[in-house]
């Protein structure tokens, strides 16, 4: 049986909103917790985005969760040694119940140290490289490395956890899902799709964790939570590759109009069916996902988790 957890959203949430919502999620009854890795939000209406190493450190103390973040680009913004020293220090603090997930970003948040956004190819290139980079330092041993994208010399991590910090590699095409494949302890995508997933196994994933996550949006008013959603997440619903080369916000808002009301309803969970909440979690676990994490879209948490606890995780748990 699929574990299930709670997505933390912080495009949309300051810091101790975030530590507030890991708490309900834990009193609840979900048993992990993701956080997403920003330096932008995606529009100016979700209006945050914290640091996410210092949230994390603030969630080791008040929960017992297990964290995990979905995603970090190790690549550009930040050195892959830093991300380790970031990763290994987590683990510590949660007692070695930190997992980092890791993908090949998006010029949304990568840009501004002013590099060029390099192509998708090349991006999965520097992913590879980063990992084994920080699979190094995670040993605790002295560390050299001169490597086609990164240089590492004479680097050692002496805070680490007793076992090295597992690495889940998120990916949405066969390139990315190879990657996983062949690289990662754990595979993470975003959609039910059983194809990915098998390739992902096949490929040399094995019975490693398949993780996945999926946005909702709970309210007794159907048509109030579409329009909340659109407001807050119509990025999610762009097609094709302009999530990962959109530089600004204000890049996403003038694709907007894009993005009706039908089309949230159609593909975003929203209002209080109980039923509709239930089969779009049980989509991922008859995909062949191990853990799934569901973030609710707007301010009304407390609500979304007093239904959770009482309506949904109850029939996702049973058996």
């Amino acid at each position: 049986m699929a574990e299930y957890g709670y997505f933390m959203a912080a495009e949309e949430f300051g810091p101790a909103a975030l530590v507030e919502q890991a708490r309900m999620a834990e009193q609840a009854g979900f048993q992990s917790l993701w956080i997403s890795d920003h330096y932008h939000p995606w529009n100016d209406a979700q209006g945050q985005s914290p640091f996410v190493w210092s949230v994390i450190g603030a969630l080791a103390e008040a929960v017992s969760l297990p964290v995990e973040t979905a995603v970090t680009c190790p690549t550009m913004r930040i050195h892959p040694a830093v991300v380790a020293q970031a990763a290994a220090t987590s683990a510590v603090m949660t007692g070695g119940n930190f997992r980092l997930g890791v993908g090949s970003g998006e010029a949304l948040n990568e840009h501004i140290i002013g590099a060029a956004w390099p192509p998708a190819h090349k991006r999965l290139e520097m992913l590879e490289e980063a990992i084994l980079v920080m699979r190094e330092l995670f040993e605790g041993k002295w560390v050299n490395h001169y490597g086609k994208h990164y240089t590492v010399e004479n680097a050692r991590l002496y805070t680490v956890p007793d076992e090295p910090v597992p690495i889940d590699v998120s990916g949405f095409g066969p390139q990315a899902t190879a990657l996983a494949a062949r690289v990662a302890d754990g595979y993470i995508t975003m959609t039910p799709d059983e194809s990915m997933v098998s390739q992902f196994r096949k490929g040399g994933g094995g019975a490693k964790p398949v993780l996945g996550g999926t946005k909702v949006c709970y309210g007794t008013d159907r048509d109030a939570a579409v329009a909340t959603v659109r407001r807050l997440w119509s990025n999610q619903l762009l097609p094709g590759e302009m999530g990962q080369v959109l530089p600004s916000p204000r890049h996403f808002e003038q694709l907007e109009p894009l993005i009706t009301d039908e089309m949230v309803a159609e593909n975003v969970v929203c209002g209080d069916d109980v039923e509709q909440h239930v089969r779009a979690l049980l989509a991922f676990e008859e995909a062949g996902f191990d853990r799934i994490y569901v973030n609710q879209i707007g301010p009304d948490q407390q609500a979304f988790f007093d239904f959770y606890r009482t309506k949904v995780l109850p029939q996702l748990q049973r058996g």
